[in-house]
């Protein structure tokens, strides 16, 4: 409700003329509701309101707009306008812009930028996709090593406004390596005389430029940072990641997993703006894959074409059977696949997965096949052989099914795919075909046919 409360007001300043006042209103709102609110309006409007916005509101603002509304202001605006809210945006959120941005916009954008914001913005551009380098932000306080803490506290004064945080200094030695870290705190709390590499904390946890940026995550989740530095192979100090940044990553590789873990190929735009031609080519592959691979499961079936037909009953139980399975490999894949994201998940652990797997799948198949069995004695009436089939083909479903599911990720991530890839519609489809090969097996022997 306060959020259309805030909307009307906004609003009305805007049709009322009463931009003096509608400065004032949103000056004292928190950033990101303001972005909210931006995003709430008619385009025109949105582009009105964020001309009145001051110019260090205006970058601040900005950098919460989503990625679409970003590109419509920067192309509305003046070449030097557009250069302005570059200058006033943190260099890694100014290079997650261009890098969505087309050539010759991003050709302009850099041509009017500050030379300080360009060489930040080229310096990030130059790191691989996803790596930690390529997320990471270029300011930062630095302080020397022989400085006094009244010296510190000066400079975090100069440089800090313009710095992503100043709750941890970064301590450098000449040749510009990271010795250490001192928190603003104990800066404060610290003699003006007391020199910062006698009071700073020389056991500093680092990221190499060439990391992962879902490894990047574990590190924060380990040691519960709110910001890391970065460093190159020689240990020089070359910018910083904070933890905000960490929850974009964090929400943007669980959608990734997500996607495919559902069989679609990965997209780095939202649903809402992906156009019907992009979504058809995100999901058409495997389909066409998981069509093919499932006509082995009906090769299977037409292979016991006449077992079918003498006992006609055992045709009613394949959906059961498939389904169970697919389920039961479904629940082992993910939970193992979200293990191996974690990090609690090595390939050590194997053998131990492997075995807690045999017994779960045993008793999950057990308690199923008694619970059928019943089923089938007291309402399906097929006759004890049926039963039986039926019964013990589930067991085995089960098993196959789970120790399909752990195995296959483990393999992938062996492999160097991602595990994510061997999730639900994948092992489905070999589940599938597992299951009806020891079903007809099963009949052959029990019941003497085939």
């Amino acid at each position: 409700m306060e959020d259309f409360r805030d909307l009307d007001r906004l609003t009305q300043y805007l049709q009322a003329r009463q931009y003096t006042k509608l400065r004032q209103y949103l000056s004292e709102l928190n950033d990101a509701d303001t972005a909210v609110l931006l995003e709430r309006l008619p385009e025109e409007e949105r582009l009105k309101i964020f001309r009145i916005l001051p110019k260090d509101l205006a970058a601040d603002v900005f950098s919460y707009l989503d990625v679409e509304n970003q590109q419509t202001i920067i192309v509305s605006l003046s070449e030097r306008e557009a250069a302005s809210i570059i200058n006033n945006l943190m260099a890694d959120d100014a290079t997650d812009l261009l890098e969505e941005m087309p050539a010759n916009i991003v050709k302009k954008l850099l041509a009017n930028a500050s030379p300080e914001a360009r060489r930040d913005i080229n310096h990030l551009l130059r790191y691989p996709e996803d790596s930690a380098g390529s997320i990471m932000t270029v300011e930062y306080v630095d302080l020397k090593e022989n400085l006094t803490v009244d010296q510190a506290i000066e400079r975090i004064r100069k440089v800090g406004l313009d710095s992503e945080t100043i709750n941890i200094c970064y301590v450098l030695n000449p040749q510009r390596k990271l010795v250490g870290t001192v928190a603003l705190r104990y800066l404060l709390l610290s003699q003006g005389s007391d020199i910062i590499g006698d009071i700073m904390h020389e056991n500093v946890i680092s990221i190499n430029t060439m990391m992962d940026q879902e490894e990047v995550a574990r590190q924060f989740q380990k040691y519960d940072f709110t910001s890391m530095p970065v460093v190159d192979n020689e240990n020089r100090l070359v910018g910083i990641i904070t933890v905000d940044d960490i929850v974009d990553i964090m929400q943007e590789e669980t959608t990734e997993d997500m996607e495919k873990m559902a069989a679609i190929m990965p997209s780095d735009k939202p649903y809402m703006r992906t156009t019907v031609w992009e979504t058809y080519k995100k999901r058409i592959p495997w389909l066409l894959l998981l069509m093919v691979s499932a006509a082995f499961t009906g090769a299977i079936i037409t292979t016991f074409e006449e077992a079918l037909s003498v006992y006609a009953s055992l045709i009613a139980f394949i959906p059961m059977l498939m389904d169970t399975g697919g389920n039961a490999g479904g629940q082992a894949s993910v939970t193992v696949i979200r293990g191996l994201s974690l990090g609690e998940i090595t390939y050590r652990n194997v053998p131990v997965i492997i075995w807690k797997e045999v017994r779960v799948s045993l008793l999950c198949g057990v308690s199923l096949a008694a619970a059928n069995f019943a089923k089938l004695m007291l309402f399906d009436r097929v006759g004890l052989s049926v039963s039986l089939v039926v019964c013990v083909t589930l067991v085995a479903a089960v098993v196959l099914a789970m120790l399909v599911g752990c195995i296959l990720p483990i393999g992938a991530k062996r492999l160097g795919f991602d595990p994510a890839v061997m999730a639900s519609p994948f092992i489905t489809t070999i589940v599938d075909a597992l299951s009806l090969i020891v079903y007809f097996q099963v009949a052959s022997r029990v019941l003497g046919i085939g």
